[in-house]
């Protein structure tokens, strides 16, 4: 029997992320035995051209046609490329790349083709993470809660604490580590706190010709208009309970409200917005956290960070700070998720998805001949 297959066997695991921020392909080892956190691996990044960032977006909001099909290729060879040079591994987690989500009425889209990449590899991939729990009830995200648990265990943590991840959109898992198991009741609780880097890349794109506002420079130089901020969060979702979640572009309309400010106003305002919802969403978790953890590319900036800083009740630090990887926490929480589903363990449940009962989501394909591991 396989490694993969022998149940509480620490093996090595491969993830792989593909953001909605569309900057590349994060790619990160993990040592696991698909509950604790043994050890982390290598990792690498692949960016993407602005041509092959270009050809992702243009399948943004749609489940069909040459669109996705030309996104889907991208987002394959682009990861086959990311995923090569780590030796030799037990399996690889590819969660694939989101052009649209909306789980309460067409469901969700992750394009990347999972049984070729293991062709192309040689080795076992799980893949289509989301698909079981959306077709189950759920939101099909976020999926990284059950490895921010683990993650919590890791660093030794005693008191409740929260992981904010901030990409395109931002999402918060609530943890209280005491809780042995993420599926027992009260032990996570995750959400999407609203519309985070996605608006203000595409604002800077459209206006300035840059991929992002690096360093919050664009930003630092701006007023934040207070009618625009407030309109924003009169939108609906923020008094919705959780689990909830939003597709890339559920906010739109936050770039035309900022449409006739100059290009510092704008993205100081994008970037309070991205903020506020954080505060939003902070009075719907069940305890106030002892601290939050910012992942994700959002950290790097400063000003979002100060402006988390100062509207929050808590200390906000990056997830460096205990010794984590905020650039590869994505992927490693896919290496994760792909050991768990390969031994039939939960992915999700009813308070990190809203899924009717916890399920174990993720399709696992072997090369073929089918690949024997040692």
């Amino acid at each position: 029997m396989s490694k993969l297959k022998t149940k509480d066997a620490v093996v090595r695991a491969l993830g792989a992320m593909s953001g909605t921020s569309l900057d590349g392909v994060d790619a990160a080892v993990l040592e696991t035995d698909g509950h604790d956190i043994v050890g982390f691996g290598p990792s690498e990044y692949r960016m993407y051209s602005a041509q092959e960032r270009a050809t992702i977006a243009a399948g943004f909001g749609q489940w069909a046609g040459t669109a996705v099909d030309a996104a889907s290729s991208v987002v394959d060879a682009a990861h086959a490329q990311a995923l090569q040079g780590f030796g030799a591994v037990d399996v690889i987690g590819f969660h694939g790349q989101t052009l649209a989500h909306a789980p309460r009425l067409q469901g969700t889209l992750q394009v990347g083709d999972g049984a070729a990449l293991a062709q192309a590899l040689n080795a076992p991939v799980v893949w289509d993470f989301r698909s079981a729990d959306v077709q189950m009830g759920g939101e099909g995200a976020p999926l990284a809660p059950f490895f921010h648990h683990a993650c919590a265990r890791y660093i030794k943590t005693k008191a409740p604490l929260a992981f904010l991840n901030l990409g395109g959109v931002g999402n918060i898992t609530w943890v209280d580590p005491r809780i042995p198991q993420p599926q027992t009741d009260g032990a996570v609780l995750a959400f999407d706190t609203g519309p985070a880097n996605a608006p203000i890349n595409d604002l800077v794109q459209a206006r300035c010709g840059l991929a992002f506002d690096e360093g919050g420079q664009i930003a630092a130089k701006g007023t934040v208009e207070q009618g625009a901020l407030e309109l924003f969060l009169a939108e609906p979702y923020f008094t919705r309970m959780p689990p909830k979640s939003l597709d890339r572009n559920d906010f739109s309309e936050m770039i035309g409200l900022v449409s006739e400010l100059d290009d510092a106003d704008a993205a100081a305002t994008l970037t309070a917005m991205c903020a506020a919802g954080v505060m939003e969403a902070m009075q719907h978790c069940p305890s106030p956290p002892s601290r939050v953890l910012v992942t994700g590319g959002g950290r790097h900036n400063p000003v979002l960070m100060q402006m988390l800083s100062v509207s929050l009740d808590c200390p906000v630090a990056a997830v460096e700070t205990v010794g984590l990887d905020g650039d590869m926490l994505e992927a490693q929480a896919f290496a994760y998720l792909a050991v768990r589903v390969a031994r039939g363990l939960p992915t999700s449940c009813s308070s990190t998805t809203g899924v009717r009962a916890a399920v174990s989501g993720g399709t696992l394909s072997y090369p073929s001949p089918a690949h024997s591991l040692s």
